[in-house]
């Protein structure tokens, strides 16, 4: 399996169900979420405080195989302008070594604007700055999900 660039290549490797796993990859955390097997919604998990890539990837795939996923989809940072810069490059980086560890498809979703998402939502209910600092990853990785999922009920609708 190889790491496929759009969410229609992506959309076209999964099986017909199946739980998907969501990953906002940054420098110190990744953030989980994971969604439902008929891919509806998408329920932030938890924050993975990054060690190093064995261990970050194996907790990742013990996720994925506890939820009998079907996918990883991962946030691509790209630039306001939709370039690409050095948070790009180590999240492709990431992803090109997960995928010598699974036999999972492996996706991108365009990630911008889902932490600043997440923290307005988070702001709205009156979280507090601890936890929120505690939970932004996760809830942006839910946010990235979501956006995928909502993606993927449009392409099925499409003629």
């Amino acid at each position: 399996m190889s790491v496929l660039d759009t969410p229609e290549a992506f959309a076209a490797a999964l099986p017909a169900s199946g739980a998907l796993v969501g990953l906002d990859f940054g420098e110190k955390t990744i953030g989980v979420a994971v969604s439902d097997g008929l891919r509806s919604v998408a329920t932030p998990l938890e924050t993975i405080r990054r060690k190093k890539f064995t261990l970050d990837a194996a907790r990742v795939l013990e996720i994925a195989a506890g939820r009998s996923a079907a996918g990883l989809l991962i946030g691509l940072p790209r630039n306001m302008d939709g370039t690409e810069g050095a948070r790009c490059q180590s999240t492709r980086a990431f992803a090109r070594n997960l995928m010598r560890l699974t036999e999972l498809p492996i996706g991108f979703w365009d990630e911008r604007l889902s932490t600043v998402a997440a923290e307005r939502a988070l702001l709205e209910a009156d979280t507090s700055r601890k936890r929120r600092a505690e939970v932004i990853d996760h809830v942006a990785a839910g946010y990235i999900l979501q956006g995928f999922l909502d993606r993927l009920r449009h392409m099925k609708d499409a003629p």
